[in-house]
């Protein structure tokens, strides 16, 4: 017993100094913004519950007093403060697309990415799912790709939402650094409009929302990557090495006490093995 009592003693003594070790070493601790900042996630993995900036005890008016009326009332604000219904939010990566040309403009879908649209389409109608909101990234490629699904689950073109803060780019230096890619001026460009569409689609519902609600977004593999991670609050420069296939589905949901939780990552299974891809031909030569 006394062997044993030392060995755990040991263990949690291992344990303590490796956790104070990482907190003391930025260059040991996860980075926890796009801005690459040195102020380290926590290394204990504790949950930040006001990640969206919404957290109901903080959207109220404190308390001026420990009096039973003024406890009354905050608790009264508290109550209606606080998000009754869970959001889901469906991210769908585009199809394949042939990267020719020098601009968006001549990036158009695939035979094989068309067909990998409806699959996904036909998915999603069978899921029968009552969309609240449907956003597109403007890119031609997205776009490409919504109007094929569109026409599957049956929602109103007119009120889709386009939003060039989807538009695909390098969201953080990823982590472990890969050598043969290495965009900086594109880290500062698109990290803070990526970034700034998390913070607007990512968040706890409104108080007032008496339902579960049902976002689809469709837009571009590096993109989603970088949202599961925040979403998730992992380090988000771990976002290189998720790999989501062509069309494929995401759905993180988002519960009324502001928790996270994945139910798909990358879904693909639903098509046929041929039409399984998740690189971008080059030329038509590989072009099915």
């Amino acid at each position: 017993m006394r062997k044993l009592s030392s060995l755990v003693c040991g263990a949690g003594a291992g344990l303590a100094a490796f956790y104070l070790s990482r907190l003391r070493d930025p260059q040991k601790a996860a980075h926890s913004s796009w801005t690459n900042s040195e102020k380290p996630v926590d290394a204990c993995g504790l949950w930040d519950s006001n990640w969206d900036c919404r957290d109901p005890r903080l959207m109220v008016r404190p308390l001026k007093n420990t009096q039973p009326e003024e406890e009354n009332r905050f608790n009264a604000d508290l109550e209606k403060a606080k998000p009754k219904k869970a959001r889901h939010i469906i991210l769908v990566r585009h199809g394949e697309y042939l990267d020719v040309g020098e601009s968006d403009a001549t990036h158009h879908l695939t035979e094989r990415g068309r067909k990998q649209a409806q699959f996904t389409g036909q998915r999603l109608s069978e899921l029968g799912i009552q969309w609240d909101k449907v956003i597109a990234s403007t890119m031609v490629r997205a776009q490409e790709t919504a109007d094929i699904i569109l026409k599957e689950i049956k929602y109103d073109k007119e009120k889709v939402v386009n939003c060039v803060y989807l538009r695909e780019g390098a969201p953080i230096p990823p982590q472990p650094p890969v050598g043969h890619w290495k965009p900086e001026a594109s880290f500062y460009r698109d990290g803070a409009r990526i970034e700034a569409a998390f913070r607007r689609y990512f968040h706890r519902a409104y108080p007032d929302q008496d339902k579960e609600s049902y976002t689809l977004i469709v837009g571009h593999g590096n993109v989603i990557r970088y949202f599961v991670c925040r979403a998730l609050q992992f380090p988000p420069e771990g976002w290189l090495r998720i790999s989501i296939n062509h069309a494929s589905i995401t759905w993180l949901t988002i519960s009324p006490s502001g928790n996270v939780s994945i139910k798909y990552l990358g879904d693909s299974g639903f098509m046929p093995v041929q039409y399984l891809t998740n690189r971008i031909p080059r030329d038509a030569k590989n072009v099915v």
